[in-house]
């Protein structure tokens, strides 16, 4: 994937990544001091920064769950966590500077202790003046005309080379970079002037939005460079990034409903509100990347590729009612992918709508019909204050799901799917109360804090929902406490649990309000940080591996690189003594759940739909993995053509097997029904009626069921006194 990496980058994936800043000392060498230059006015170190982060580094030292010692080691990470991230490409800074930056790689942990922040704002100085030439130079390559008949490659993927060390480099890189995006836009239907202008926009706006970073960015980023060295829950927010923080996180209560994150230099669509303006216009979808904002239907739209997340953000957002022109690169179609306009009135969004829901599955299997009740848990929720307030109206998962196994019941199904599918957690209290309504009693979830010490948090409620034939459905999107419920049910062996393995997050953050330290009230923003891991009642830890489901879809190429697997610092598995607790509901035992196994691995081969889900998650596993492109216009649209026509001949395949007419190639346009990039095996595609993982979750709960038959245990309570 081309991307556009800007420190703008950096500070859009605080949440998720380490960002970073370098310090400098008053024993740095001159010639260091001379690179940096004195910071502009604008990045005037306050006394709150100081102050800040010595509280940071207290909490640090006293409260983080991870112990850390500030040495030379953790020194050296930092500036290459620091590098990396604020050049990831390597395409501004200059092997010079990074030379010079080396003269300083061991004393990072002297700086953090006496809270000296200079160096930081001096080599942030130096990325700002490279970031400004580099746009120079591009601003002059867009004016040139380039040949592309000749056959060059531009590398996309450059995370393993060498800074540029001559100027002569430099024009090389960046002639083949801009070379790159106009074709780029060119094949995606832009004419070159169009083009052109496109770029020049793009390229000023990463100047200006790096030149409107402030002091309190810049802070941002070396508190970073420090905390998610360390681990990559801990992070510290500025007070613009809470309060942006907060923005994201709301997104999905008013405006257009959609959940976005910055990836590369893309504001891309993570997940869409059910019931929101963008779920009912069905035409935004996850893994689109928004590329372009205007206000109102017949509004001009400007180019937001670069721009910060927070940005972005405010331009969407508006009042109920009113309209926000997207222009969108949809999530199929590669970089050099043609965009689309669409037009959204935003609206309030209502928190029911993202609520747990039910529904039926019939079908026939092995000559039975079976009924099944699915219920799908978006989130783990739980309206606090109105259960405090005595409202009997109050929402949670349990409750509502205890309502919605009622209702199944009522409807005889034969047995209860519950769909963890891209939950991503929540309240940790719900996932512990909503196991309770499967078993009796018992430990669900154990809890250790920095001290050592584990907690074992049980069973609340005595009481049993159902105690008939239950799965579980999971896959890599699955967090936090989806994998605590998942796995309490697995190792109660109380249900099949079926999918993928889940993200693999077992820690616990606590937000902590800097500003409480203030005497003078001044906002000095919040620090997230990482006090506590999850374990399971087995003893394994969720961290790192995740639930491993007992029958496993392998879909997910390349999965050991997504989750927390894709942190290198991430905390590794471990686990702890066991609790005491009793297997009541044994009809999974191991014999059974190889019976399962046996049969999917049998079925699987036979199933059009399940060989479509494959080979669909391959194309694009393949397609995200290309690590260079070429500069030949004719090979270009050679190579888009030829991944085009997989797609089509993929899905195709598909529409055989469901009896649909079939997609014709040279007839349909070139958008996101084309298969060409990342997401193409999702389950919630609406040109496909069935969800195809969902379905043969069915039939391996149907295969439960006649396997547990003569265990007797359908419809019983097995409750143990």
């Amino acid at each position: 994937m081309i991307i556009y990496p800007t420190i703008i980058n950096v500070m859009q994936r605080i949440a998720r990544h380490s960002s970073v800043v370098i310090l400098l000392a008053a024993t740095v060498t001159s010639s260091l001091v001379f690179a940096a230059s004195a910071p502009a006015p604008s990045m005037t170190i306050e006394d709150k920064h100081v102050f800040s982060s010595r509280l940071i580094r207290d909490y640090m030292q006293r409260r983080h769950y991870v112990k850390q010692e500030l040495n030379d080691e953790l020194s050296t990470r930092i500036l290459d966590r620091y590098l990396e991230l604020l050049d990831p490409d390597r395409i501004y800074f200059f092997q010079q500077d990074i030379s010079k930056f080396n003269e300083i790689r061991y004393d990072f942990d002297n700086y953090i202790n006496d809270a000296r922040l200079e160096p930081g704002f001096a080599i942030f100085h130096v990325y700002r003046t490279r970031v400004n030439k580099q746009v120079d130079l591009a601003l002059e390559y867009i004016k040139r005309d380039f040949d592309f008949n000749i056959d060059e490659w531009y590398e996309t993927d450059r995370d393993d080379v060498l800074w540029p060390s001559t100027q002569a480099e430099v024009n090389e890189l960046w002639r083949k970079r801009v070379k790159n995006d106009i074709l780029s836009l060119k094949i995606s239907g832009q004419s070159l002037e169009e083009a052109r202008d496109t770029l020049t926009k793009r390229y000023e706006q990463i100047r200006t939005r790096t030149s409107q970073l402030n002091a309190n960015d810049v802070f941002q980023l070396f508190m970073n460079a420090y905390l998610l060295t360390v681990e990559p829950h801990t992070t510290y927010l500025s007070p613009r990034a809470s309060a942006n923080f907060k923005i994201r996180m709301s997104l999905s209560l008013e405006g257009i409903g959609a959940v976005l994150q910055s990836r590369n230099e893309y504001t891309r669509v993570t997940s869409i509100v059910p019931g929101g303006p963008a779920d009912l216009s069905k035409q935004l979808k996850a893994g689109d990347r928004i590329v372009g904002v205007g206000e109102g239907v017949k509004s001009k739209i400007d180019d937001v590729i670069g721009w910060r997340l927070d940005d972005v953000v405010e331009r969407i957002r508006g009042p109920k009612d009113t309209t926000v022109k997207l222009r969108i690169l949809p999530r199929k179609a590669g970089n050099s992918g043609e965009t689309k306009d669409i037009v959204i009135t935003r609206d309030k969004i209502k928190l029911e709508e993202q609520a747990a829901k039910k529904s039926i599955l019939e079908f026939t299997h092995e000559g039975r019909h079976y009924k099944l009740g699915v219920i799908d848990i978006p989130t783990f929720y739980a309206d606090l204050d109105g259960r405090a307030q005595g409202d009997p109206q109050y929402r949670s998962t349990t409750k509502d799901t205890r309502q919605l196994i009622q209702d199944l019941k009522n409807e005889n199904v034969d047995a209860l799917l519950i769909d963890l599918r891209g939950n991503p957690g929540g309240a940790l209290t719900e996932a512990i109360s909503l196991t309770g309504l499967f078993i009796d009693d018992g430990p669900i979830v154990q809890v250790r804090d920095l001290s050592g010490k584990v907690r074992i948090n049980r069973d609340p409620d005595p009481s049993v929902s159902y105690t008939g034939p239950l799965a579980v459905m999971i896959d890599r999107n699955s967090a936090s406490a989806s994998e605590i419920f998942a796995g309490a049910i697995q190792d109660y062996q109380r249900g099949v649990i079926i999918g993928e393995p889940t993200f693999g997050k077992g820690t616990v953050q606590h937000v902590v309000n800097l500003s409480r330290h203030s005497r003078s009230g001044l906002d000095l923003g919040q620090l997230k940080l990482t006090v506590a891991q999850f374990f399971r009642i087995n003893g394994d830890s969720t961290q790192h591996r995740g639930v491993v489901p007992d029958v496993l879809f392998p879909i997910s190429h390349g999965s050991a690189q997504e989750g927390e697997r894709a942190y290198e610092n991430a905390l590794p598995w471990t686990k702890v003594d066991p609790a005491k607790f009793n297997t009541t509901y044994q009809f999974i035992e191991r014999d059974i759940v190889n019976n399962l196994i046996r049969n999917f691995d049998e079925r699987s081969p036979e199933s059009e739909k399940m060989q479509y889900i494959y080979e669909a998650a391959k194309f694009a596993t393949d397609n995200r993995n290309i690590e260079r492109v070429s500069l030949n216009e004719n090979q270009r649209r050679t190579n888009r053509d030829q991944r085009r026509l997989m797609g089509y001949e993929i899905e195709n395949r598909l529409r055989s097997a469901l009896d649909l007419e079939l997609l014709n190639p040279d007839t349909e346009e070139n958008d996101d029904d084309t298969l060409e990039q990342e997401d193409l095996a999702t389950a919630d595609d609406e040109r496909f009626p069935p969800d195809i993982l969902l379905e043969e979750a069915g039939f391996i709960l149907a295969d439960l069921i006649r396997l547990t038959q003569d265990v007797q245990l359908v419809g019983k309570s097995n409750r143990t006194d």
